[in-house]
């Protein structure tokens, strides 16, 4: 029988148990966290920048938005909870259309305490 080879990075680590549960927890907050204040009355807006700077991708000079399924789609992010929460809103998107925001805000509390 001949073992399954398994290609990954030199740096990649591997975590079990309650450190790796913590650690999704972690990511759902950080993502929950970057779009919580666009949400509700108060809201505020985020500008939108790329990482060395600059304004992001678009011609329009300054971007700004509170839409939380526009600001996830910008950002790039490595942790699969993460991945996994912004999916979630493209998902939220792509079936009704509205509460982008409201599904994070909802999973990140499913996700359970930090």
């Amino acid at each position: 029988m001949q073992l399954p080879v398994t290609v990954l990075n030199a740096n990649t680590k591997r975590e079990q148990g309650r450190k790796a549960q913590l650690g999704n927890i972690a990511a759902a907050k950080a993502v929950a966290d970057i779009i919580r204040t666009t949400l509700g009355p108060r809201s505020m807006m985020k500008m939108l920048m790329d990482p060395n700077g600059a304004l992001a991708m678009y011609k329009a000079g300054v971007v700004l938005t509170n839409d939380g399924h526009a600001i996830l789609r910008e950002i790039d992010v490595v942790h699969p909870a993460a991945k996994s929460m912004i999916q979630l809103s493209r998902t939220q998107d792509e079936e009704v259309g509205d509460g982008t925001t409201s599904v994070i805000i909802l999973g990140e509390a499913e996700a359970g305490p930090g």
